[in-house]
């Protein structure tokens, strides 16, 4: 998709600009994503999704190894969630520690959604940390 931005000034000069735009649905919402060889700046925030996510599967988390759940499916209804969904997230609480480390104050956004970070816990450290931000 490309966008056009036209300019105008005073009188009859105008300047048109041509914007590259890729949208993709992000965590279930569109987004525009920038070009490929976009270097984001410094001040780049977390997305929120991500850390609220990792939040809870940390939280979660504890919670089991304090023994007040025995099984997901405890969790689950005690949260009101679908066990599929806490069993999916939960895993977000075994993702290697420089993942969690970039992905929580390296301010990287990660080059894989939500869903698919879910699934990473079960590479190695090194596999993770490769597929989610290369």
């Amino acid at each position: 998709m490309v966008a056009y931005v036209t300019v105008r000034f005073s009188g009859s000069s105008s300047i048109r600009v041509l914007i590259p735009l890729t949208v993709r649905k992000k965590n279930g919402r569109p987004k525009i994503l920038p070009p490929t060889d976009y270097r984001p700046s410094e001040d780049q925030a977390q997305d929120p999704h991500i850390l609220r996510a990792i939040g809870r599967a940390w939280g979660w988390r504890r919670r089991i190894d304090a023994g007040e759940f025995a099984t997901i499916q405890e969790l689950a209804e005690a949260v009101g969630l679908a066990e599929r969904h806490v069993s999916r997230q939960l895993r977000l609480a075994y993702l290697a520690p420089e993942v969690l480390k970039r992905l929580t104050c390296g301010r990287e956004a990660s080059a894989v959604s939500l869903y698919d970070l879910c699934f990473l816990a079960g590479e190695g450290w090194g596999e993770q940390k490769r597929r989610a931000f290369d």
